[in-house]
């Protein structure tokens, strides 16, 4: 079977510094994998070069076999490659329904000049565009709020916004960047249910990068722990939590 995710020997440099230092990961087809670490480990580094914001020093990323590293961002949605951002992307003065139907400009045929002249085909793509957003909103509980501008959200909901913008590509693999941060004990419980939910009726497969060990514990299938660029740890939550290299680079000290 082709994993979904391929991660092979990848480097990355800026300047004199050394980010990932032949990093491998493999990330089977219908699986959640954890990506976790202490701050400045590599783990977002790592997401960027998988969504082709950043250019690796070395190595090769294959997305369903598929190389990737000449492919920019905009294009990744071919692939079936989505993510989300630690601080979510969104403009804060359109409405909820508009900053989700930015997903789906990278699976709506023709170019810029097609749109400007309102082609027929352009326009049946975006009316269904705007009906699975709509069934998107709801399935997140953002159908009351698809009119509003998303900067009067709360937090918590500017990270469901983002997530069905990034659903509405039809991804197969999607990269989630610390979806609990900022968000209360009670928030994370619905998150961890809303990502089950959205793994099983979307046959996704999901990476997340994430510091909230809960939600790592209660979703992840294996966890890959980075330090310092390097993988130190490939297992289960619990192998990671217990393991005395883990806490050490977590917390500065061995396990008792």
């Amino acid at each position: 079977m082709t994993s979904r995710l391929s991660v092979r020997d990848l480097s990355l440099h800026f300047g004199g510094i050394q980010v990932l230092d032949s990093v491998g990961l493999a990330v089977e087809p219908d699986t959640i994998v954890g990506l976790v670490g202490p701050n400045g480990a590599g783990k977002t580094s790592l997401f960027n070069c998988i969504s082709g914001h950043y250019r690796p020093t070395s190595g090769s990323i294959l997305v369903d076999g598929v190389p990737t590293l000449h492919r920019p961002p905009h294009r990744m949605a071919e692939l079936g490659l989505s993510r989300t951002f630690q601080h979510p992307a969104l403009q804060l003065d359109a409405s909820v329904l508009d900053n989700v139907l930015i997903g789906a400009h990278t699976r709506l045929r023709g170019g810029a000049l097609s749109w400007a002249l309102r082609l027929p085909f352009t326009i049946s793509g975006e009316r269904r565009a705007r009906q699975r957003a709509g069934e998107l909103l709801d399935h997140l509980g953002l159908a009351g709020v698809a009119d509003r501008p998303a900067g009067s959200l709360a937090h918590g909901l500017h990270k469901r916004v983002e997530l069905a913008r990034a659903l509405l590509s039809e991804p197969r693999l999607l990269l989630l960047d610390e979806p609990a941060g900022g968000l209360p004990h009670a928030e994370v419980e619905q998150l961890i249910e809303t990502i089950r939910a959205i793994r099983t009726e979307f046959g996704l497969t999901i990476v997340i990068v994430e510091h909230h060990m809960g939600l790592i514990s209660a979703l992840t299938d294996r966890v890959v722990v980075l330090v310092q660029g390097r993988k130190l740890l490939e297992g289960t939550a619990l192998e990671a939590q217990r393991h005395p290299l883990v806490v050490e680079a977590y917390l500065g000290r061995t396990a008792a």
